[in-house]
């Protein structure tokens, strides 16, 4: 009758080693559980099984030896797996040899004062599927249900992986790692179709967001400009990082894995805990209210400040008419988003309502979307400071270029360098005359640059503080 060796796919690729595992005499058969590596100590590795086999009530030992040959044949570490046989004392003795110059295995079983070579069958063996299958709740009679039962109680044996430090080094199917995707290794046994389903589906959000026509000029430009965006394509890497169902190469790795998981999970819960604050007592409602007071009293600041500008800021000299021509071209703006936000304010509190339930997929992409509201909310001041920039830096290159007009110099442009060149009298004439007007309304731009500047980073933020603060 041959003997079984059920032997895991897992270690088919471990160095030279011992193979831990359970020898049913009834059956005829050996599981194979893990190959444990060199170095070791024999009194040390005794202990290990001694415990394992209190932990587990199994009879684990070491069945045999393990080679798997690379290169030549070492002599000396074959002469050494010979002693072995006689350290650990286990009968029947397992040899099993693998080669790399052939496809096939050597395997043999040593039995003392027996010289036959007995039959020997492999069989390989995924033990994660053994591991999450029910059917080692079956009764120990059957020799699958044996092999099942032994693999499902070897629990204690499994838990020590490559990046723990202990007696022994082991290789079996979490040597490399504990469960790369957390999702899967807690869902597999109830929801595996759903943990396939998200992989599934963050997979091709990803794909439709990188589609050409998304990624073109004004949409990639308004994505990248909009911080939900940005923190809608943070979240699908995640959830595909954390959905995956390869293993961790590393222990950063998976480390990276098991805090992304975490992090995902508190931000979630931190946002169920938001819903539940906004839902309660009519609190959109309040938060809407208070928005279009606040947008009304940043326009009202906009205007007097205009107002100042159009007269004698802080006592200086302005050009009366680009200084009136700015201030109603901007006061223009302020009225024309006066009336956009009286035509939204009916909206306003729908719009948070369900702005409020996105805070169910967490609380970051719920502060995000808050800013971006903050953002438009306030968009014709960011306008108003790039009018001021663009018309700026206009003046700056034409009294840069006129500069140079005078010293007979001139910007080449395919050399990207400064050359000399001569200029005629009417050239020196009409670039004088530009120079000069550019020069006395730069002190206007200037002015209306460096405010708006201001405003844009200091008292936006301290004007919707005070809004929201206020009763």
């Amino acid at each position: 009758m041959a003997v079984k060796i059920f032997f895991p796919t897992s270690c088919s690729a471990a160095e030279n080693g011992l193979l831990i595992g359970r020898w049913m005499a009834d059956h005829r058969s050996a599981v194979i559980l893990a190959v444990l590596h060199f170095p070791f100590i024999p009194g040390n590795v005794k202990c290990y099984l001694a415990q394992l086999q209190q932990s587990t009530g199994l009879n684990l030992s070491v069945l045999g030896t393990w080679s798997y040959w690379k290169a030549e044949k070492d002599e000396k570490m074959q002469t050494f797996f010979d002693d072995l046989s006689s350290i650990f004392n286990h009968q029947p003795w397992l040899r099993i040899v693998r080669d790399t110059s052939s496809k096939f295995w050597d395997c043999n079983i040593e039995r003392s004062g027996s010289e036959d070579q007995e039959e020997v069958i492999l069989l390989y063996c995924d033990q994660r599927k053994l591991m999450l299958s029910e059917l080692h709740f079956v009764t120990e009679k059957s020799e699958i249900a044996s092999v099942f039962n032994t693999v499902a109680k070897s629990r204690p044996l499994f838990s020590l992986d490559k990046y723990d430090e202990g007696p022994v080094k082991l290789t079996h199917w979490q040597s490399d790692g504990m469960e790369a995707s957390i999702i899967v290794e807690l869902a597999k046994h109830v929801s595996f179709p759903l943990c396939t389903f998200l992989s599934l589906f963050a997979s091709l959000l990803t794909n439709f967001f990188s589609a050409r026509i998304l990624s073109g000029k004004p949409l990639s430009f308004l994505w990248s400009k909009l911080s939900t965006c940005e923190q809608l394509g943070k979240r699908l890497e995640h959830l595909r990082l954390v959905t995956s169902t390869e293993r961790a190469k590393d222990h950063t790795q998976f480390m990276r894995k098991s805090n992304t998981f975490v992090s995902l999970l508190l931000d979630m819960v931190l946002g169920v805990l938001l819903i539940s604050w906004l839902y309660r007592e009519n609190r959109i409602g309040q938060l809407a209210n208070i928005l279009l007071p606040v947008a009304d009293r940043v326009a009202l600041e906009l205007q007097e400040l205009l107002q100042w500008l159009m007269g004698a800021p802080a006592g200086l000299k302005m050009n009366k008419a680009l200084d009136e021509v700015l201030g109603r071209f901007f006061m223009y703006h302020i009225h024309l988003w006066i009336s956009y936000i009286r035509l939204m304010s009916p909206f306003i509190e729908s719009i948070l309502w369900y702005i409020g339930l996105s805070a169910c997929l967490g609380l970051s992409l719920a502060l995000s979307i808050l800013s971006d509201i903050i953002a438009l909310l306030t968009f014709h001041i960011y306008c108003f400071y790039v009018y001021g920039a663009r018309l700026y830096c206009f003046k700056m290159h034409g009294l840069s270029s006129l500069w140079r007009l005078f010293r007979g110099k001139k910007w080449n442009v395919l050399r990207q360098r400064v050359d000399s060149c001569s200029y005629d009298l009417d050239q020196l004439f009409l670039g004088t005359l530009l120079f000069i007007i550019l020069l006395f309304l730069l002190p206007t731009t200037a002015l209306y640059y460096l405010v708006f500047t201001l405003v844009l980073s200091f008292k936006i933020m301290g004007v919707i503080t005070f809004g929201f603060s206020s009763p």
